[in-house]
This record gives structure tokens, C-alpha cells and sequence, in this order.
């Protein structure tokens, strides 16, 4: 599939710029044909009609977050257009958060643990086989999935989709307009999460 196709009609997206991975959220997005905006300040989110909260430190986010005021102006966006949280981004969008607890934005119905794949010399490369409702709105064949320090989500409702698992455990889980993942699939060469999302930002 070209890049370019998942972007037809040009968007502007942000990706959340305080701390992690955003870089490569953002080399990915314009490869696809997106207008990036790297978001550090609450009125930024004016800009962009899209966002991406990337994976880093959960404790270290939400202080930067409430530094720079952005935490209020999350969860109004998130009422309104559509979020894809990585790793660290999905803790920020659920509605619980264990291991420990901390606030979070309750846009996805889930509970999830933090670090429960282990330390940083636990990370691993996996190849996921993804559900029919994934393969259906991108492309077959398995995904390569990048876990550091990745959160487990432990249980979803009854109005949260799973899109891919890892063995029994959710690993991609979408609900109305937002997507989490608990890994980093802005580290392979697979375009395909970011497709997707493109695909509900340009829907929304």
C-alpha cells in the first residue's frame, strides 16, 4: 500500500512533545502524508485536528502535563477528537490504572497495569498475529510489536474492541474514537497503527 494513501486529504496532527518517543511518531506521520504539529503547550491543541500521546515515564508525564497545563485541556479533546496512546500514552487514556494508581483520562474503558512485562532488559520484539477487525480495516499479515517496560491491560468493557493480543492479553484495544497500544509501533517499519489512526482522524 503507498504511504501517501492513507493521507489523501491532508491533516494536521500532534503528537504529545514533553518527554519519549514523539520523534518518531512524527517521522512516521509524515511519511504518511500528515501535517505534524509536536504539542508542548495547551493552546497548540487548537492546531491539530489528531493526537498522539507517545510512550516514556507515566510518573514523569503527569508532572509535566500538569506543569505545562495541558492536563484539563487533554480530556477535552479527548471528548472531541480522536487520541492513539503508546505504551506510556495508553496508561494516560484508561480508566484505571494499577501498580501503582494514578489519575488518568478514563477515555478507554480499561484497566491497566503498569510495567508488567518487567524491566528494561525484559523488552522484546514480537510478531502478533492481528484480529479480523484490524486485518479488515489494513492489511493481513502479522505485526511487529516493540515492548519496553510495556503496561498489560488487564480488562476491557464491553465497549472496548480488541484489535490485537498478545497470546491472551490485549495489546490493541480501540473504543469510539481513540486506540491504545501498549507497544511502540512507531519503532518498526510497519505503517499500519498509524494508518489506521489517520483513517479516524480523517473519519472524525
Amino acid at each position: 500500500m503507498p504511504a501517501a494513501s492513507s493521507a489523501a486529504v491532508i491533516m494536521t496532527v500532534g503528537v504529545l512533545a514533553l518527554q519519549g518517543d514523539f520523534a518518531a511518531h512524527s517521522v512516521r506521520l509524515a511519511e504518511l502524508g500528515a501535517e505534524v504539529v509536536e504539542v508542548r503547550y495547551a493552546s497548540q491543541l487548537d492546531q491539530v485536528e489528531g493526537l498522539i500521546l507517545p510512550g516514556g515515564e507515566s510518573t514523569t508525564n503527569l508532572i509535566l502535563l500538569d506543569r505545562e497545563g495541558l492536563w484539563a485541556r487533554l480530556r477535552d479533546f479527548a471528548g472531541q477528537r480522536p487520541i492513539l496512546g503508546t505504551c506510556a500514552g495508553a496508561i494516560l487514556l484508561a480508566r484505571e490504572v494499577t501498580n501503582p494508581s494514578q489519575p488518568s483520562m478514563a477515555a478507554i474503558d480499561m484497566r491497566i497495569e503498569r510495567n508488567a512485562y518487567g524491566r528494561q532488559i525484559d523488552s522484546s520484539i514480537r510478531l502478533v498475529q492481528p484480529e479480523q477487525a484490524f486485518a479488515d480495516r489494513t492489511a493481513e499479515g502479522p505485526l511487529e510489536a516493540v515492548f519496553i517496560r510495556a503496561p498489560i491491560i488487564r480488562s476491557v468493557a464491553s465497549g472496548v474492541e480488541v484489535l490485537l493480543r498478545d497470546k491472551d492479553d490485549p495489546i490493541l484495544v480501540e473504543q469510539g474514537r481513540h486506540l491504545a497500544a501498549t507497544f511502540h509501533a512507531e519503532l518498526t517499519s510497519d505503517p499500519r497503527l498509524h494508518q489506521l489512526f489517520l483513517s479516524k482522524v480523517r473519519s472524525n
